[in-house]
């Protein structure tokens, strides 16, 4: 519930305290005033556009805080974002400058759409705007579904969610099957190059080791010869006749230079030693250089495998990769590619199945929703009609035709209110049907049948009694006293038949200095308040007569 608005620079509102009490208040005012600034002031609380013409000529900004009685659950809620709840109140700040405008919960700065989610929990605001809404078959179904209860509103949230899933579902399925073409061109290539590398079967390093061994192939007579000019050198000829210096030769004089030495001073001992471990290596290199010189081979079909096989490795390093390595990656790579774009139709074909598990939730689901809005329609005609009976309209009645549509969001129902204020006559749409003084009162009918369990909301009326008057605007001021029962209701009005079932009565009061006109919100009671009600009908000050008739209405209205 609004316990207090204060507003400060907004339009002709220099600043102005209104404290609404529970129940019914109605602001009142002459025309020009300001009275509209009151709504202008708490729709700015609910997320309302911001407009720089709204600050007040003169000044840098204007501001409109708003104090609510909150719960313990919002209260916790309100916690999280770091908003001060003091006494079980928050203040609601909504600043407007010349550029830029912030709202503020708890005196936290907040995103305006997070302040909007959470104060149009609490209150709504009826004008002429939302008259033009209640004509649109979006607003209707609204209506309709609002009063269908909290079972239907889950039945809604769980189609809702169906449907979002299936409309993904499906807009994946025709982006996976608009690309169907590229994924199977793709594969096509892939396949292509797996089946050329399967063919040609490459081993890790395959190409160095090859290279190595084809550069041995072509030099084998240079390394045979090498290995037997090496052998010569140290072990010579065996077939030859002359006595040619050989390495194991000379090692074997130097040992035998040593060992008559080695008697005489035992320093040589260690390099006798080393002499003939020279000489035992000498001859081990001597006998595998031997040995490798035998199993040189030429091997030329050999080396034309190597050349084949090297030819077949490096049409697979042309397309896939500048090594066998690089190509066996490539491979491993496009394998797993593969069985992705393979995996493609699966997935199309898990969608499928999927979405039509959906359509038949959907398809219950909608017959459900259409099941209940039917019922509940039924109900709140009924109720309505005895509203507008009550508001001066008794052959008046509305239907909600359901009309079948493709499934949606929100079923798969057309819903449309239809009306009809004589008898005889054929029920119509609403928004064709219905003059502007009807409109407002069907408006007010249904907010009265709607609001019976809507306990501590704020409902706020501009110009509910628009193109009315006399005992209907009695009967308007009746039915929102009722709705008060249930809910805080603020008015701004300009009938006294309305304002006499107040509560509490405020007046916009506006002052002048010669330059610039103020306006202020003044509580009425008593002999002020009938001065006020007598105003509004007669547009006298000091009236007898009218100050008989206000009194008249406040003992009609209980007051």
């Amino acid at each position: 519930m609004l316990t207090e608005l204060r507003i400060a620079d907004l339009g002709v509102i220099a600043e102005a305290v209104l404290e609404p009490g529970p129940g019914f208040t109605a602001v009142t005012g002459e025309t020009g005033a300001g009275k509209t600034m009151v709504v202008t002031g708490l729709s700015l609380l609910l997320g309302g556009r911001a407009d720089s013409g709204l600050v007040r000529h003169g000044a840098a900004r204007c501001v409109v805080e708003g104090v609510w009685t909150i719960d313990g659950a919002t209260a916790d809620e309100l916690s999280e974002l770091g908003a001060e709840v003091e006494d079980g109140e928050l203040l609601v700040a909504r600043q407007v400058g010349r550029t830029r405008s912030r709202a503020l919960l708890g005196g936290v700065a907040v995103p305006l759409g997070t302040a909007a989610d959470i104060v149009t929990r609490w209150a709504t605001i009826h004008g002429q705007s939302e008259q033009i809404r209640l004509g649109t078959a979006d607003r209707q179904r609204e209506v309709l579904d609002r009063f269908a209860g909290a079972e239907h509103a889950v039945l809604l949230e769980r189609h809702a969610a169906a449907y979002a899933e299936r409309r993904a579902a499906a807009s994946e399925v025709e982006e996976l099957t608009g690309a169907a073409r590229e994924r199977a061109r793709e594969l096509d290539l892939l396949t292509f190059g797996l089946n050329e590398i399967e063919q040609v079967d490459p081993q890790p390093d395959e190409d160095v080791a090859l290279a190595a061994e084809a550069q041995r192939l072509q030099a084998v007579d240079e390394l045979r010869l090498a290995a037997h000019g090496a052998g010569l050198a140290l072990s010579g000829d065996p077939e030859a006749w002359d006595d040619a210096p050989t390495v194991l030769g000379l090692l074997a004089a130097a040992r035998k230079s040593l060992e008559g030495a080695v008697a005489d001073d035992p320093e040589l001992v260690p390099l006798a030693g080393r002499l003939a471990e020279a000489s035992v290596l000498a001859a081990d290199v001597a006998s595998e250089l031997a040995s490798y010189a035998d199993r040189l081979e030429a091997e030329p079909a050999r080396l034309e495998w190597i050349a084949e096989r090297r030819a077949a490795l490096q049409q697979l390093t042309r397309k896939y990769g500048a090594s066998v390595a690089e190509v066996l990656q490539w491979a491993a790579d496009a394998a797993e590619r593969a069985r992705n774009l393979e995996a493609g139709d699966d997935r199309i074909a898990e969608l499928q199945q999927r979405i039509a598990v959906l359509d038949e939730e959907l398809a219950q689901t909608s017959a459900a929703i259409t099941a209940a809005r039917a019922e509940a329609a039924a109900v709140l005609a009924e109720r309505v009609k005895g509203e507008l009976t009550a508001l001066a309209m008794p052959h008046a009645r509305i239907e909600f035709e359901l009309t079948p549509a493709a499934v949606g969001p929100h079923g798969a129902d057309q819903v449309t209110l239809m009306f009809t204020a004589n008898p005889g006559s054929s029920p119509a749409p609403l928004a064709k049907a219905a003059s502007g003084g009807e409109l407002s009162r069907v408006r007010l009918a249904l907010e009265v049948v709607l609001a019976g369990g809507a306990t501590g909301q704020t409902f706020v009326f501009d110009e509910v009694d628009a193109g009315v008057g006399g005992a209907v605007a009695l009967e308007i001021g009746r039915r929102l006293a009722r709705l008060a029962e249930h809910a805080q209701v603020i008015v701004v009005t300009h009938l006294a038949q309305v304002a006499a079932f107040a509560d509490d009565h405020f007046v916009v009061a506006k002052a002048s200095d010669g330059q610039v006109t103020t306006s202020g919100i003044n509580r009425v009671d008593g002999a002020a308040r009938l001065d006020e009600l007598a105003r509004m009908m007669a547009g006298l000050e000091g009236s007898a007569n009218a100050h008989a008739h206000a009194a008249e209405l406040l003992a009609a209205a209980g007051h």
